[in-house]
């Protein structure tokens, strides 16, 4: 293994279930990437499908093919250490069979149908730190929410470890209390097949105020690209 593999693997772990409470008894593993510069896009999609399925190598490509004939490619920092926008993560679930949808915070959540969804990404506010200074900023970040066994997991890059949700009804609540924030967008990722007859979708529960929706969506990607996203 390579001295560049080998510090990739370091910063990735298995989350034993000994360290688990009684209501998880039955988690053996859980993949959980941790940050490493502003990498937290593909540590997101790793972690959502619960290994190392994406690459730096392969994100980076995408970024070229998204805006091939520019100097300053808008989609990633331009460092080259990753700060990858939506449309990158969109592209990338795509090549490998996945949608990612955008969910309108005005509907209540549920009305998702849960054992059609993949996983969730949410893009959060996260404070700016240089080093052991915090900046009086905050800047974007991807995280990835998913099911394991019976629980929903926070697998957050920046956490220490994995962070139990619970399950159907907590998930729920978790998202309500969530995306009750205007700087939260939360995307749904499915099956390019239940992406098209929308599996994930009930149509149970209440969704006023839905007018515009459209608009919105289709502005959302425009909007994430333009903010930093780490």
């Amino acid at each position: 293994m390579s001295a560049g593999s080998a510090k990739w693997f370091s910063n990735c772990f298995k989350f034993s279930n000994s360290t688990m409470n009684r209501h998880d008894s039955d988690l053996e593993n859980v993949y959980h990437e941790k940050q490493i510069k502003e990498l937290c896009a593909l540590h997101a999609l790793n972690n959502l499908f619960q290994d190392a399925k994406f690459t730096k190598v392969e994100l980076d490509s995408i970024c070229l093919s998204l805006a091939p004939d520019v100097w300053i490619n808008p989609h990633r920092s331009v460092l080259g250490i990753g700060n990858y926008d939506v449309n990158v993560i969109m592209a990338a679930l795509n090549k490998h069979g996945y949608e990612a949808i955008w969910f309108d915070k005005r509907k209540n959540a549920n009305c998702l149908n849960l054992e059609a969804i993949e996983g969730f990404i949410l893009n959060v506010p996260t404070p700016c730190q240089l080093g052991i200074i915090r900046l009086p900023l905050k800047i974007k970040h991807w995280i990835a929410v998913r099911k394991i066994k019976r629980n929903y997991y926070n697998l957050d890059s920046k956490l220490d470890h994995p962070k139990l949700i619970g399950q159907d009804a907590d998930l729920v609540k978790y998202f309500q209390e969530e995306l009750d924030s205007k700087e939260k967008e939360m995307f749904i990722v499915v099956s390019r097949e239940n992406a098209t007859n929308q599996r994930w979708f009930t149509g149970s529960a209440d969704v006023s105020k839905t007018n515009q929706e459209s608009s919105s969506a289709s502005s959302l990607s425009v909007t994430l690209k333009n903010e930093e996203t780490r």
